[in-house]
């Protein structure tokens, strides 16, 4: 079973890089992009099994505690 873990900086949190990526988009010529955040995308695989709350519940904890850090940042989780 495979899953993806998406982590981005919450609302509100400043973002250095992709305020760099920002300005650095206009200088060659993009010029409709006006905010850019960055974050970390992770596909995880799992062990197979009939049991996908549990395979959920553990996902989420993993995220939790191993790849997000929950003070500043938001994960969203996906199973395909």
């Amino acid at each position: 079973m495979k899953a993806t873990v998406h982590v981005t900086l919450k609302p509100g949190v400043l973002d250095p890089q992709g305020q760099t990526i920002q300005r650095a988009s206009e200088s060659l010529g993009f010029t409709r992009i006006r905010d850019v955040r960055q974050g970390k995308f992770f596909e995880v695989e799992l062990a197979d099994g009939d049991d996908t709350e549990a395979a959920r519940a553990e996902l989420e904890r993993f995220a939790r505690e191993m790849l997000a850090n929950p003070v500043i940042e938001d994960y969203r989780i996906e199973f395909p």
